[in-house]
């Protein structure tokens, strides 16, 4: 199996999705594999805006942001595999059989796997896995839509 290592830093992201902070959960991308797989982290802080309210005396970061930054390597991994769609937009267009397993706290750092399962026309569809070490976090099959 042939695999593409290399590190896709924060201004890399930034030139291929549009989200921004406080948004933006992508810190880095460290193995990709056009047309099959993506593999990512976020390193998750305590200075997160969304741990002030979820939850002040137990800080979780929430579910359906892992979610997110699922989804954004996932966008990050359709662009890189097809350049054609870097200056499209690209949105969640479903998320099923998702699962959370295990909290993310802060001070992890959540890895984030996609696998494509199938790309047809503008739809792609991806099997996604968010870890803290060898633990799963979240499962989720995530689709995504190209907005013309």
């Amino acid at each position: 199996m042939e695999t593409n290592k290399y590190y896709l830093d924060i201004q890399e992201i930034k030139k291929i999705i549009p989200q921004r902070y406080p948004f933006l959960m992508v810190d880095r991308v460290i193995e990709f594999i056009p047309n099959k797989s993506i593999k990512a982290y976020k390193n998750v802080s305590i200075n997160e805006p969304f741990f002030q309210g979820h939850f002040p005396n137990e800080p979780i970061m929430p579910g359906v942001l892992v979610c997110e930054a699922l989804a954004q390597a996932g966008i990050i991994f359709a662009k890189k595999t097809d350049e054609s769609l870097m200056d499209k937009l690209i949105v969640f267009a479903g998320l099923d059989q998702v699962r959370f397993r295990h909290p993310v706290y802060p001070g992890d750092q959540l890895i984030l796997e996609l696998e494509l399962i199938k790309q047809k026309r503008n739809i792609w569809k991806m099997k996604g896995v968010a870890k803290v070490l060898d633990t799963v976090c979240v499962e989720a099959i995530l689709m995504a839509s190209v907005l013309s």
